[in-house]
């Protein structure tokens, strides 16, 4: 499923075409997605100004001089395309802007969902209100990892993976941070030094802003939402790279943690 570098590049593409904009129109093809759509959708976002992009966690959030944000998730196969040449099957919300730019939302697997949260309750709408901090934020640090792990003995994967502790990590960037910080994943959590835990947060930060950079990973349907693919897996020192060589020399293993594929190097991961 797009993860947090997907969203945010999603929103980034979506902000060149929305911020500032009016909404002129707006199309609800089906009814639901993972859930129904807000029934007062349409009403609320047509004649709405989008004042700002942003994102939460894997969410993204359209803004606007209503005081009301709607607030989507990409779910496992959804997209934004961007002035498509013609409509799809799977175009489930359709928005037009008053310049005339056009706006699809496409699910082929309709797991992803939309939302309209009053702006002023962002912070404690459900989804939001126990989530940890942001990763790209000033709020993550080795000192709340190290509170947060203190005493627990589940794997230090499934902690970071964990929405309360750290918001918007998935799988593919945890894999790829725990390798370059040198953690072996099924350590206790509790038991990652300082000194461990001092080199996770740069590289956390880093593997994610390097593949904001390169637009992404793309697994199966994401795209961005001008239609190119994101190419950080190219990157990848040990997604997906079961029994291929590490850089230290050692091989790329895998294992399953929590129902989700792991992969690591025991040669340099400790």
């Amino acid at each position: 499923m797009p993860e947090l570098p997907e969203v945010e590049t999603t929103v980034r593409g979506l902000a060149r075409f929305l911020e500032g904009e009016r909404i002129a129109r707006v199309t609800l093809n089906r009814a639901d997605l993972r859930r129904p759509f807000p029934p007062e959708l349409v009403q609320v976002m047509t004649g709405a100004k989008v004042t700002a992009m942003g994102r939460r966690a894997k969410y993204g959030l359209v803004h606007t001089d209503r005081d009301q944000t709607m607030v989507f998730h990409l779910g496992m196969s959804g997209r934004w395309r961007i002035e498509p040449e013609k409509p799809e099957k799977h175009d489930h919300l359709v928005l037009e802007t008053g310049s005339g730019h056009v706006l699809a939302l496409n699910d082929a697997r309709r797991f992803g969902s939309v939302d309209l949260v009053p702006s002023a309750m962002l912070e404690t709408w459900g989804p939001f209100a126990t989530m940890g901090p942001e990763p790209l934020g000033e709020g993550l640090s080795a000192a709340h990892l190290a509170a947060a792990f203190a005493g627990r003995v589940a794997p230090v994967k499934l902690l970071l993976l964990d929405q309360r502790i750290v918001a918007g990590l998935g799988n593919i960037y945890v894999c790829e941070a725990l390798f370059r910080a040198g953690i072996r994943p099924d350590k206790a959590a509790g038991k990652v030094s300082k000194a461990a835990l001092a080199r996770l947060v740069p590289a956390i930060r880093a593997v994610l802003e390097e593949s904001i950079a390169a637009g992404g990973s793309t697994i199966r349907d994401y795209a961005q939402p001008s239609g190119e693919l994101g190419y950080f897996a190219t990157s990848w020192q040990v997604y997906g790279r079961e029994g291929l060589a590490c850089s230290c020399g050692g091989r790329v293993e895998r294992f399953v943690q929590g129902g989700r594929s792991t992969f690591w190097c025991r040669k340099c991961q400790k």
